[in-house]
């Protein structure tokens, strides 16, 4: 054989091995980055780092008043603002609210579904309604309502029957 074919043949040789690993993409030395791997749509988002919590400075400043929260106190309503959803009775807050659940208990039909003492509230079925007796401690004693649940007197007639057998009870004027 001639040196030209043997320079040949290694020439071919060398141009077919650099053309397949050309082909290849040079796999073998690729890192693989299994999050780029996926669609666009999953992949998952880059949130810069000032902006991926929310803004916390103001959450812990006091409201002003007395600093108290355990227990929200109201004043008393006014006699032309008292309805027949609600009274005030002498007594301390914790007493009262015991007494409301006494009361409650013994009335025909009235279910206790929750209370919570701390909120001083009973949520109450009677008569097929459902809303919440409230006891809250005011200047002139404890105020006893019945609510709904958006915070407003309660209307209808089983509301204005439950406040009523609870002002007996309590031995309310």
């Amino acid at each position: 054989m001639s040196h030209s074919r043997i320079v040949f043949r290694t020439v071919v040789a060398t141009a077919l091995v650099v053309a397949v690993i050309g082909a290849s993409g040079c796999r073998w030395f690729r890192k693989g980055d299994a999050l780029y791997a996926q669609s666009p749509e999953n992949r998952p988002l880059e949130v810069p780092p000032d902006l991926d919590q929310p803004d916390t400075s103001g959450a812990m400043k006091m409201p002003p008043g007395d600093g108290s929260v355990s227990r929200s106190s109201m004043p008393a309503p006014a006699a032309s603002t008292a309805s027949n959803t609600g009274f005030t009775v002498g007594g301390e807050h914790d007493a009262v609210f015991e007494k409301v659940g006494e009361v409650i208990a013994a009335t025909a039909g009235a279910t206790v579904v929750s209370k919570a003492q701390l909120l001083g509230t009973y949520d109450v079925d009677y008569e097929g309604s459902k809303f919440l007796v409230r006891v809250t401690k005011v200047d002139a004693g404890t105020y006893v309502s019945a609510v709904d649940p958006r915070g407003l007197p309660a209307t209808g007639e089983a509301p204005v029957k439950l406040m009523a057998a609870l002002k007996a009870g309590l031995g309310a004027g």
